[in-house]
């Protein structure tokens, strides 16, 4: 429909410029009308027409919504320690079909999809604007001067955990508009392992070497290397999830040094041990003076017993012999005192009795003072 309105057009434009002699058919003209050369008319289809139209369709919407356009090329995932800085790349190219003004804006897509996206900081009318918590948003800011020549990356000075998310910067000039998406992931780089070994150190038995970091983003590998003496010992069972090497028949030749090493998408660390091989003492011996050293307790105890019953029995033979000695002794003589005593009161009560008669006192008695042993008490 198009081509044949545009050659029933061309026709008249020709019957006016006074070419009569024209074959409308053939749309030919005389050399003396038109130098245009003979052209055939031909009829298009329906669909050669929509398909033509189609392309048109496409070739002028590209040239609109195609001029502005982000550029940067870098990676799409990001994962990156704490505490690290990182620039989100962001850079575009805008054509003179742009005429509006520039609008840029970085944000945060919430994961649900039902919520709005958290703008943090945009670049509009010549000015920069900052969006998101200040917490958050400290040492956030474009990396350019200006963002209007070209690059509109952000740079974080120092990641946190709570800056993880998908990133979105989004571009606009009038009627350009382009965007890119970056998932940046931060996490904890593992702390510096401690390593010891888990029971005895003795030749013969079994030896088990840990390794454990308190610190990190999961997943955490372990893996044990030996620094000296040679390779780890062939039968020896490594767990790089629990950080584990076990040596199942530790000898002499498996002691030296051995390190450890933990490590996580995002940083590795490292520590040292100094595995011993000590000898077992001798059974025999350890038995035997075990041995010996019962018997001696038992003796110890046995003379302690004795001397207390042989204490108990020599106590209570002394108390029977002091009550015996007791027993065979004789009453005391009565002291002089008790004479004297009796002599007065006699003569008190013949002052009493003055019609009683009157013995004269002997003159042949005498007394003597007794004297007391300390065996046998007062002499009778």
């Amino acid at each position: 429909m198009f081509l044949k309105n545009f050659s029933q057009l061309k026709v008249r434009k020709w019957h006016k410029k006074g070419c009569s002699n024209m074959n409308v058919q053939n749309l030919c003209c005389n050399t003396r009308c038109l130098k245009w050369p003979c052209v055939r008319r031909t009829s298009l289809s329906p669909l050669s027409s929509f398909m033509i139209l189609t392309v048109l369709a496409v070739f002028l919407k590209t040239n609109v919504t195609g001029a502005m356009k982000v550029t940067s090329s870098g990676p799409q995932t990001m994962q990156m320690a704490q505490g690290e800085p990182v620039t989100l790349d962001c850079t575009y190219t805008s054509s003179s079909a742009d005429i509006g003004e520039l609008d840029i804006e970085w944000s945060v897509v919430s994961p649900d999809t039902t919520k709005k996206d958290q703008m943090i900081i945009s670049y509009t009318g010549g000015r920069r604007y900052t969006h998101g918590d200040p917490a958050l948003m400290e040492g956030v800011d474009f990396t350019a001067v200006d963002p209007s020549q070209g690059d509109a990356s952000l740079s974080i000075t120092s990641l946190m955990v709570s800056h993880a998310g998908t990133y979105q910067c989004k571009v606009k000039k009038t009627p350009g508009v382009d965007s890119r998406k970056i998932l940046l992931i931060v996490m904890v780089s593992p702390s510096v392992p401690k390593c010891w070994v888990d029971g005895g150190e003795a030749v013969g038995e079994a030896a088990s070497l840990r390794c454990r970091s308190d610190q990190g983003s999961t997943p955490l590998l372990y893996s044990w290397r030996r620094e000296s003496g040679g390779p780890i010992p062939p039968d020896a069972i490594q767990n790089s999830l629990t950080g584990e090497l076990l040596i199942s028949n530790h000898s002499l030749s498996h002691s030296g040094v051995y390190s450890c090493e933990v490590s996580n998408a995002v940083g590795k660390k490292s520590c040292r041990l100094n595995l011993q091989a000590v000898k077992p003492p001798n059974r025999a011996g350890v038995i035997t003076g075990t041995v010996v050293g019962c018997l001696l307790l038992i003796m110890i105890v046995l003379l302690i017993i004795w001397l207390l019953v042989f204490r108990c029995n020599w106590n209570r033979q002394e108390k029977e012999f002091s009550n015996e000695i007791r027993e065979d002794a004789l009453a005391p003589e009565s002291r002089p005192t008790s004479r004297i005593s009796s002599f007065r009161s006699g003569v008190a009560y013949s002052q009493v009795g003055q019609n009683q008669t009157e013995h004269p006192p002997s003159t042949n008695t005498s007394y003597s003072t007794a004297k007391y042993d300390s065996r046998f008490g007062y002499a009778v």
